[in-house]
């Protein structure tokens, strides 16, 4: 039986929806009330940049090393234990350890960057250590086979095989921080959270909109660009979506 191609018939379904959805923005005057927020989109969007890379690179300084030692076969023993102390950051509600957090470095954008960097940093630890620990064992036999030390091994054998893994922990850190930073507006940190949670409290919805959909923008943003660095830093025999 021949099978019916429904590709042109989806994507002009899209095509329209999408031109109808445009008409209703458009005539409902929600454009005009979204750009009435644009300075404070820019200005937000800057400081909910700066918190996410911040606590990122803080998560990637502690989770790329942590995950390295833990690999080694002296420390793996205590690895569940170490990934179960981490994991709290993400078992217990980010609210909640914004507010311990918030506890201990007072108000602003010190404990929020204090609890994003937390609760990010097990996708990292736990993919830099599952990647170290997926290169192939004949690969560290040549390795040692050739006379290079343990730390050479690492550098020139086992993070360039590790690296795509990591670079997919990295990721999802940082896919966890720009979702989570508007949250940082509860106890005082700076960012688009303050016109989601402003725009709730006072009903306005485009208020509301106007801080949800640069987060989710920013998002995918940061996705793509990550995206592009691991394409360029990770090589081709480890890299899927690498053909040349």
């Amino acid at each position: 039986m021949k099978s019916i191609n429904l590709s042109p018939y989806f994507n002009a379904l899209l095509l329209v929806t999408v031109f109808l959805l445009g008409i209703w923005v458009q005539s409902s005057g929600f454009v005009e009330q979204f750009v009435y927020y644009w300075d404070e989109i820019l200005y937000l969007s800057g400081h909910h940049i700066k918190l996410t890379l911040i606590s990122g690179s803080i998560a990637i300084l502690v989770g790329v090393p942590v995950g390295i030692i833990l690999s080694r076969p002296s420390c793996r023993k205590s690895a569940d234990v170490v990934m179960q102390i981490f994991n709290i950051g993400t078992t217990v509600p980010t609210l909640a350890v914004l507010a311990l957090s918030m506890s201990f470095l007072g108000i602003g954008d010190k404990p929020a960057v204090f609890a994003l960097a937390f609760a990010s940093v097990l996708p990292i630890l736990r993919n830099t250590y599952t990647g170290l620990l997926s290169v192939p064992a004949h690969l560290k036999e040549t390795a040692t086979g050739i006379g290079l030390t343990p730390a050479q091994q690492l550098v020139k054998v086992e993070l360039p095989n590790a690296m795509y893994v990591i670079m997919a922990g990295i990721r999802t850190a940082f896919a966890i921080n720009i979702g989570t930073v508007p949250l940082a507006f509860q106890i005082g940190g700076t960012g688009l959270g303050e016109l989601i949670f402003a725009g709730i409290d006072l009903y306005d919805t485009p208020m509301m909109l106007a801080g949800a959909i640069p987060t989710a923008v920013l998002a995918l943003i940061m996705d793509v660009i990550l995206g592009m660095v691991t394409f360029l830093i990770v090589s081709k025999g480890v890299n899927p979506n690498r053909n040349e």
